[in-house]
This record gives structure tokens, sequence and C-alpha cells, in this order.
């Protein structure tokens, strides 16, 4: 029986939470990409995994729309087989990835799968330079059918389902321009789609890897697919253990670590950090009410990591070059994890280019 303690701890040195330093060769998230949302997004759930801020300059990451149309960051050189991993397994889950822009294009006869291929090829023809989201909207509904378009009341006007837009990008070999808004669409050089994704980029198996141990509607809810392509993709090599009275799977060749793992350090994670990803969410908060706090319909706040438990909410409130970060604990901090939010607190405006005012403790 495994508990959900080893769970968290398994994952917090799966993910390299507990690392001092690294490199982009050697981030793990990576190869499952790392979703960039808010100001404290892709950029600092690198930083708190140890890789300094100045390796993420340059040309050497991608950030691209992919799972759940969210925009994530990967290596440059892995981006060949991102685009086969984040291809839908079969119509119906290519469906059921576009959520309501499906049942027009069912309606019309429409394959789902040749639809995005259809929108991929127009947004390819379009997108050029590097051209802002609004304008390739614009050109799509001049150039596709009605079963590609919904009207958009708050825009009056009518665009191109947001969804197939999203994952089309990816299919047309169309990237992020980071730091965008509206988010500014380019092309990547020398794009050519992979035929597989290998094992390190397969979303089945790094899901497994970082965030198991897991069950086939974990990892089904984390991709937006149906659990039947998930199981019928699900790789050979696993262990099943139980977790708590449930039965879950991770790769074979990470049981020893599950139950030898331990955790310690203090982290102050971004709301859309990896660790607070994972579809077990009675995991890591069994709590309800704590839960709802961490996780709310709108306006999230960041978790207090510590030894691999949550142990609070963060949020920051930042005036003009001053950045104070407010933390509402669930329960009474000792004074080494309270110096240790300081010192993450102090990491976080450094990130941000900003003076920290303070850290204030409810």
């Amino acid at each position: 029986m495994i508990d959900r303690r080893q769970v968290l701890s398994f994952r917090v040195h799966a993910q390299q939470l507990d690392r001092a330093a690294g490199t982009l060769g050697d981030t793990a998230i990576l190869d499952l990409g790392v979703q960039d949302t808010g100001p404290d997004g892709a950029g600092w759930a690198l930083a708190v995994r140890g890789l300094d801020p100045a390796a993420q300059e340059g040309d050497d990451l991608v950030l691209l729309w992919t799972v759940r149309g969210a925009p994530h960051l990967y290596r440059r050189a892995d981006l060949g087989r991102v685009a086969a991993a984040v291809t839908p397994y079969s119509e119906a889950d290519a469906g059921r990835r576009i959520y309501d822009a499906a049942k027009p294009l069912k309606a019309a006869g429409i394959p789902i799968l040749d639809a995005l291929d259809e929108v991929a090829a127009r947004m390819r023809e379009i997108v050029r330079e590097p051209t802002v989201k609004g304008e390739v909207s614009g050109r799509l509904a001049e150039l596709l059918p009605e079963p590609y378009l919904r009207f958009c009341r708050p825009c009056n006007a009518t665009h191109l389902y947001e969804m197939p837009f999203r994952l089309a990008a990816v299919r047309a070999g169309l990237e992020l321009a980071p730091g965008t808004s509206p988010p500014v669409l380019r092309r990547s050089g020398g794009f050519r789609k992979a035929a597989a994704p290998g094992e390190r980029h397969d979303l089945i198996r790094a899901y497994l890897r970082l965030l198991g141990p897991a069950t086939p509607k974990h990892v089904a809810d984390y991709l937006d697919a149906p659990v039947k392509d998930v199981q019928a993709h699900w790789p050979q090599d696993t262990a099943e253990v139980t977790v708590e009275g449930e039965k879950r799977w991770l790769l074979a060749a990470d049981e020893p670590a599950l139950s030898a793992a331990t955790a310690t350090g203090v982290r102050l994670l971004a709301p859309f950090d990896l660790f607070l990803q994972a579809k077990d969410r009675t995991t890591l908060v069994p709590d309800a009410a704590r839960a709802k706090q961490l996780w709310p319909v709108l306006g999230r706040p960041g978790a207090v990591l510590a030894d691999g438990e949550p142990v609070g909410v963060w949020r920051p409130r930042k005036s003009g070059r001053k950045l104070t970060v407010a933390v509402e604990p669930w329960g009474q901090l000792s004074a080494a994890v309270r110096e240790q939010v300081a010192e993450q607190a102090e990491r976080l405006a450094a990130y941000r280019d900003a003076t920290l005012a303070g850290v204030e403790i409810a």
C-alpha cells in the first residue's frame, strides 16, 4: 500500500522540485510541456526547478498551443516529436478535444481530423510573417465555410471556433511569439513533424513519469482525451500499485523510486505549475475546503509546497517595482518553513525584476 505522502514525494523528485540547478536538456517537465499561463508561468516553473532564468533566453525554447489548447513551453529541438505527441489519437479524440466545435462539423459530414488539417493549411498560407491572432482569425473566417465558424456575441463578429484554431496551429508549424498579448503567431523555422514522439515525449508515458502513479482516467482528463483512447495506447512496461485503496500505475522502472521517495524544501508554486495539474486533486489536497481555495473557478492562487506537502496558498501583490507575497497557511508554519518561504519570495522578486517589499503571512 502506497500512501499519498509517498506519491507527492515521488512527484517532487520526478519533477526536480528538489534540485538546486539544471539545464534545458535535463529538465524533465519540458518533455511533457510547461504551461505558460499567468505572470508566473512557464518561466517561474522552470526557475523553481533550478533553471537559471538566463538559460531560458534565446531561441532554444518554443511556445506552442498544445494540451487542452493552453500555451506550453518546450525545447525547440523537440518540436517535431512534440507535434507528433499532441496529435489526437483518433477521430473521437479529436472531436472531444475541440469541444462544441465538433457538432457543426459532424453535422456537415466533415471528419474532425480533416477539419484540423484544413484549418492548418489555411493558417500556414496566412502566416507568412509574424501575424497577430485577430488578423489570422479574421482571414480564416473569410476562407472557411460555415461549419468551421461561430458568431461571437462579445466581438459582434464571426470567428473560427477557438479550439480548432489553437490545435491546428501546431499542425501548421506555427508557434507563439513569447510575451505577446494579444498572441502573435509565426512560422517555426525548419518545422517537420516526426513520425512518432518517441518514449520521452509520449504524453501518457510522460504523465506517468511525472505525475504517477495514475489511472487511465487521470491521464485522459489531463489530455481532454477519451479514456478508451488512452487505454489503447497504455504502455506495456507499467507496474500496478495501490494508492490508499485505489489501483494505479506508473512506469515499472520508476517503482523503486516511488517506494523510497522523500521530499524536503519549500517552493512557491505558480497557479498552473505541473505539480498542481495532476488530476487526482484529492491526493494533493484531501480537505475539500482547502481544495476549493486552491482551485477556485476564477483567480487561482499559487501553492506553498513544504517537504512535498501543500501547506497553504500565496498571492503576489505588485506596486511599481515592489512585490509583496501574501501567504495564507493551512496551519502553523514552523520557523524554518517561514524562513524558506521568505527566501523563495526573494527569488520570485528577483525573477520578476522587482524588490521584495515583504512577506505577509496571515
